[in-house]
């Protein structure tokens, strides 16, 4: 070192301020070198999305089979998919709260749902779940919707007694979604709303919310959606015009429930949701019709796919719908030539628990056709998935429970096949998977809270039909597809024939 440096501290202060900076910025490089970002390979782009959208689940899972998580470029912005359990994991329940349906998914929802439970985040979210759980805790309404399940499961059976008589072909998902819908409307807002009698207020009201959950849906792919929506044409004015129809009828429904528990001498039943939200004085008929709306989607496409899809591997798997028929007979003690009413009674909750393989199978069938094939978040700040690859603020990011239930990788060799068996222990007991592994119920804070209460639905009416009757589909060499809608539907519905079982 230059001695003149020392003597002139001015010098000596410069000299090192320069090999300090210099040093920082060799440091910042390196570390800069060391950060660098790094992102999911592109899959593709929104117009790819449009191009396949009426098969848009088989698509998103051929990309997850080449990249297990990968980007869709949209126009100023990106979409994560992801089939990780790890990722999963980390944005539904690590890092929750960097994770929300945001404006993206609420705007795209919001013609349909509003401000429901699917749609919001904070504070609205917080509440309405609080107030949806505690409710599906309760005796009350587990001891209602029981006797709501068995009482329309009958009905149903008895629609195909009649077609079984005369050997007509039953187009059974249409039923299914008349009955989850007649089902829920009576547990959440107390009405009889009838619609497998094919009462024409019940079916308009069904066939505008399965029209609005199509359009809205093709809203995720449609880049154009604001502007139809702006001028009301195409399929903007179509979910204008449905959601007239939808929102008028449960309006309505509610403004009835309002007057009614407003009449002190009226005696009613105050089983249903709808009434308990009123009694913890929830009363803006908008906000619970939000509400309602998003129980009405959970509760009645929950059921009626999974079902539609049950029914269908039932008949293409006749042997396992014939192992389930001995074990509901079995544990629900049916004997022959019990009338359908007898067979609907003997479905107890004592009865459904012993009913393992059957748990099984409708869990398989969820695996294999989950009711939500894809569902999104937003990212509010930069983030870095467990894979080490980075989000950024803004992004969409989803899980495809569709494309997880397709994997090699988390079921095995067989992912593809229809095998209730991998549910069961060396005893035959039910074992649950990983909710970031078995995505059908979301998982984490979010997860579903009407699982149970779907699955107890679902088991009454596979029991009493599976007892009454046996299925065959109408044509075994049509192919079945799905519809691309917010939930995972039959396009074209369900044809089979039905034979009885005994004498009902």
């Amino acid at each position: 070192m230059d001695i003149s440096l020392i003597k002139n501290p001015i010098s000596l202060s410069v000299s090192l301020a320069i090999v300090a900076i210099c040093i920082v910025k060799i440091l910042l490089g390196l570390l800069a070198k060391k950060e660098k970002k790094k992102y999911h390979p592109a899959g593709g782009t929104i117009f790819h999305l449009l191009l396949n959208f009426n098969n848009l689940h088989d698509y998103l899972t051929d990309l997850t089979r080449k990249n297990t998580t990968f980007r869709i470029i949209y126009l100023g912005n990106v979409e994560i998919f992801t089939s990780d359990p790890a990722n999963v994991e980390y944005f539904l329940k690590t890092n929750f709260a960097n994770y929300g349906k945001g404006s993206f998914h609420h705007d795209i929802l919001e013609g349909l749902l509003g401000d429901g439970i699917f749609t919001v985040d904070g504070e609205k979210w917080r509440h309405q779940r609080k107030m949806s759980s505690y409710e599906f805790s309760t005796r009350n309404l587990k001891n209602f919707s029981s006797g709501v399940f068995k009482t329309n499961a009958a009905k149903l059976a008895h629609i195909v007694d009649t077609a079984a008589t005369s050997n007509q072909i039953i187009e059974i998902q249409d039923l299914f979604m008349k009955s989850a819908l007649d089902s829920v409307f009576k547990v959440v807002l107390g009405v009889d709303l009838d619609s497998m009698r094919g009462t024409s207020e019940g079916s308009q009201f069904s066939n505008a919310f399965d029209e609005a959950s199509e359009m809205t849906c093709f809203r995720y792919v449609d880049i154009s959606w604001p502007i139809k929506k702006f001028f009301n044409v195409g399929s903007e004015a179509t979910l204008r015009k449905c959601m007239k129809v939808v929102d008028g009828f449960v309006l309505k429904v509610i403004q009835n429930k309002i007057e009614q528990l407003n009449q002190p001498n009226e005696e009613m039943s105050r089983s249903d949701i709808l009434s308990r939200f009123l009694e913890m004085n929830e009363t803006d008929p908008r906000y619970l019709k939000d509400i309602i709306l998003s129980f009405i989607i959970a509760g009645k496409d929950t059921t009626a796919s999974t079902l539609s899809w049950f029914f269908y591997m039932m008949c293409k798997h006749p042997h396992i719908q014939e192992k389930i028929v001995e074990e509901v007979r079995e544990a629900a003690k049916i004997i022959d030539d019990l009338s359908i009413e007898e067979i609907a009674n003997s479905i107890t909750e004592e009865a459904l628990d012993k009913m393992q393989f059957l748990h099984a199978a409708l869990s398989e069938t969820l695996r294999l056709y989950p009711v939500v094939p894809e569902d999104g978040k937003m990212c509010f700040s930069d983030d870095t998935l467990p894979d080490g690859y980075s989000v950024k603020k803004g992004n969409l990011i989803s899980y495809m429970p569709f494309a997880m239930g397709r994997m090699k990788s988390l079921w095995g060799e067989d992912a593809e096949v229809f095998r209730p068996e991998r549910w069961l222990d060396q005893n035959g007991v039910f074992r649950q998977e990983s909710p970031f592994k078995f995505t059908a119920f979301q998982a984490g804070p979010r997860i579903c809270l009407g699982k149970e209460f779907a699955y107890r639905q679902m088991k009454v009416f596979a029991s009493v039909l599976l007892s009454a009757f046996s299925f065959q589909l109408a044509d075994e060499n049509k192919p079945v597809k799905y519809r691309t809608t917010l939930t995972l539907q039959i396009n074209g519905g369900l044809h089979v024939r039905a034979n009885r079982r005994s004498a009902s």
